[in-house]
């Protein structure tokens, strides 16, 4: 009896040490990466957004385009209920158009915007110290982002699709086409339609 407890025990044990490999295995590579939410203390990993269409954003507080939160948050909101999200990445790498603290920053884009999409902390997009993710988009579209608000879309699989570049605002047709594209496709879970 004792050796049947410890075998139940020892199984136990090593399916809980599996679920969690088998889960990060199934995130892609784009976003095995762990990064702190907007203020907050502890970092989260991306792999929680794997399976939606994702629009990867820098943004700065201070620059000509930061008026395009508006576009983004109606857009987050309008197509997050189709697996859709807008990411958004504070970055002060263009002429230090994002001076504020993470606190500051959050309270800005809460207040003024009323953004509700997942914001992380404060990143390099360029440069030797570029964050990781930012290094990846840049090495799978061969585009850095050239200032605030460059946009890189990614598939329901986690792979970067598009890159969009500053001037392109959320209510572009061609930026919502690709997304509408994105959004139609089955997700990794779904199976494919039925053929008629």
């Amino acid at each position: 009896m004792i050796a049947f407890r410890s075998t139940v025990a020892a199984l136990v044990l090593a399916a809980l040490f599996l679920i969690p490999a088998v889960g990060h295995a199934q995130c892609s590579a784009l976003l095995d990466h762990e990064l702190r939410p907007l203020a907050g203390k502890t970092p989260e990993s991306l792999c929680r957004h794997q399976g939606k269409v994702l629009l990867l954003v820098n943004v700065a507080s201070k620059c000509g385009f930061t008026p395009q939160y508006e576009g983004l948050e109606a857009m987050h909101d309008r197509l997050a209920p189709r697996g859709f999200a807008v990411l958004g990445f504070p970055s002060n790498d263009f002429l230090g158009q994002e001076p504020g603290s993470e606190e500051q920053i959050q309270d800005f884009c809460r207040l003024t915007y009323g953004v509700t999409f997942p914001m992380y902390e404060k990143v390099h997009v360029k440069g030797k110290d570029t964050t990781p993710i930012y290094r990846q988009l840049r090495e799978a579209t061969g585009e850095k982002p050239g200032w605030n608000f460059h946009k890189y879309l990614v598939n329901r699989q986690g792979d970067v699709v598009a890159s969009f570049g500053s001037r392109t605002r959320p209510d572009d047709p061609a930026l919502l086409a690709r997304i509408e594209a994105l959004l139609a496709e089955p997700a990794p879970s779904e199976p494919p339609p039925a053929a008629d």
